[in-house]
């Protein structure tokens, strides 16, 4: 016999059948929010080492070729025919580029490694084709044609090895997070939910929440991600270090609003772009897939060039380990002095800001007695301040107490050169330094430095008014937009004679 259950009844025998209710912090989390959330410097530097591999595979592919072009010219390479070595120059040439062109370095969430392969297979079979051509030109064909077919068994053998090692690493790296982007949706409009949508599909990218003026008018979620404030709670909110990208997804007819936001969000480090309208499901699915070419017109933010980013922090490492080796004696000297000068430890740890508004540990010398040490920089250091110890004016003076923010570079947390890093919390005057200018957030925009432009410009020490504080963020946001190798070794040489030469400055 069938019985009826009443409506009640019901919806309690679906909601067993469905599984137990997701919690409170379930729902606020969403359904892309990982369990440890990675910052985006983090994420930035495993994209950089996913960089590395086409280096990695360059300088392969002309070790191979030269290896393999020895035994076909007595003579030596230099001294050989042009036709003999012209394959060989080809091969390498035109694998490179298909490799690249086939788009091998992607390593996309959809693609599996058996058609990463396969593609991989189809570029050496190609290029080593093309090779075998090219040989009529060369007046030793026997040789060079065994030497070309000897490339092609060695070179396809390690190159597959070395992919899939590649893909090994890309995989653990998706796992941990680091190469999934961050995103947060400012508007929860119809462009927002078929995002959202297309997102849970692909499973490209993290949306972490969204953010919305009219609250009152709009629910708790939209497609699962919560609404976790209004446009002013982003620009302080504790999740914008992991966010990659701000994305105002309102539509682009609402011109007066768009500007609006657009303008409020401007002091935030993060980079902000506008959804250009995609109705298509493929477009979507496309644009997620490739998020760095996300159909997005570019409003705010500086995008760092990537190579920029590799020469910077190859820098930071080379130059960073010298001068840790070089200064070591200097750092030990200092540190049984401050042992011997008062009690407590020999370094002092602050929390200060770092890449978009990340905060990290910064390392210092201890400079202060511990019972007054002030670990928030609500008073800044004046001249003849009793907190200081006889050994902590010296390294102050000269800067030597700077000198354990190496391990912060050689962590990646911070670089030889850029904005110095500043207390979270820091005051001027009885006001919050971050409150006095509106543009302060733009010197988050890359890692803070050791030492910097405005530090060799003058702008040093305490800051004790708004001018002086508009000052420093002008100079940063300065180096900011003319970084490069060349300019930052310009200031790591003159840091030394500025230091000398400022005896005015009170640290």
């Amino acid at each position: 016999m069938n019985a009826t259950l009443s409506p009640k009844a019901l919806i309690n025998a679906r909601a067993i059948a469905a599984g137990p209710a997701p919690s409170k912090a379930e729902i606020r989390r969403g359904p892309f929010r990982p369990e440890r959330l990675i910052s985006a410097r983090e994420r930035r530097s495993g994209d950089m080492f996913v960089r590395l591999f086409r280096t990695a595979d360059l300088l392969a592919l002309i070790s191979f070729a030269y290896l393999c072009t020895r035994p076909a010219t007595a003579n030596g390479l230099l001294k050989a025919p042009f036709g003999d070595s012209l394959p060989f120059l080809a091969i390498t040439l035109l694998t490179y580029i298909a490799l690249n062109a086939c788009s091998l370095y992607r390593f996309g969430r959809n693609e599996n490694v058996l058609q990463h392969v396969l593609k991989l297979v189809s570029v050496m079979t190609a290029a080593f084709g093309c090779g075998l051509l090219l040989i009529q030109f060369s007046p030793d064909k026997t040789q060079v044609d065994w030497a070309l077919r000897f490339w092609f068994a060695t070179t396809l053998s390690f190159f597959v090895l070395l992919h899939l090692l590649w893909w090994s690493l890309v995989a653990r790296w998706r796992r941990q997070g680091k190469l999934v982007p961050n995103i947060v949706i400012v508007g929860a409009t119809r462009h927002a939910q078929k995002l959202i949508e297309a997102a849970i599909e692909q499973r490209d990218v993290n949306i972490l929440g969204v953010f919305d003026d009219r609250l009152v008018r709009n629910p708790d979620q939209v497609g699962g991600v919560p609404v976790l404030g209004d446009v002013a709670s982003l620009l302080g909110h504790k999740i914008t270090p992991y966010v990659d990208r701000i994305v105002v997804a309102i539509d682009t007819s609402a011109k007066a609003r768009v500007k609006d936001i657009v303008e409020k969000l401007r002091v935030l480090p993060n980079e902000v772009s506008l959804l250009i309208d995609v109705d298509s499901d493929s477009e979507r699915k496309a644009a997620l897939s490739r998020m760095a070419d996300m159909p997005l017109a570019r409003v705010s933010g500086i995008s760092e060039d990537e190579r920029k980013a590799l020469y910077k922090r190859v820098e930071d490492l080379i130059i960073g380990a010298v001068a840790l080796i070089v200064f070591a004696p200097v750092m030990a000297v200092v540190a049984v002095w401050i042992k011997l000068d008062s009690p407590g430890p020999v370094f002092f740890r602050q929390s200060r800001h770092g890449f978009n508004n990340e905060a990290i540990m910064v390392w210092k010398f201890r400079s202060m007695y511990t019972h007054l040490t002030d670990h928030t920089s609500a008073q800044q250091v004046t001249k003849g301040d009793p907190r200081i110890t006889r050994a902590g004016r010296f390294i102050r003076k000269t800067s030597i107490d700077e000198l354990p923010q190496l391990f912060n570079v050689m962590k990646g947390e911070m670089s030889l050169v850029g904005p110095r890093p500043h207390a979270i919390g820091m005051k001027t005057g009885p006001d919050e330094s971050a409150r006095l200018v509106a543009e302060y957030a733009w010197r988050h925009r890359m890692k803070p430095g050791v030492t910097g432009w405005a530090a060799i410009k003058g702008s040093r020490g305490p800051m004790d008014s708004q001018d002086d504080v508009r000052r420093r963020i002008a100079l940063d946001v300065d180096y900011i937009e003319r970084h490069s190798v060349l300019f930052d070794l310009y200031i790591m040489a003159m840091t030394i004679p500025c230091l000398l030469g400022d005896a005015k400055t009170v640290r």
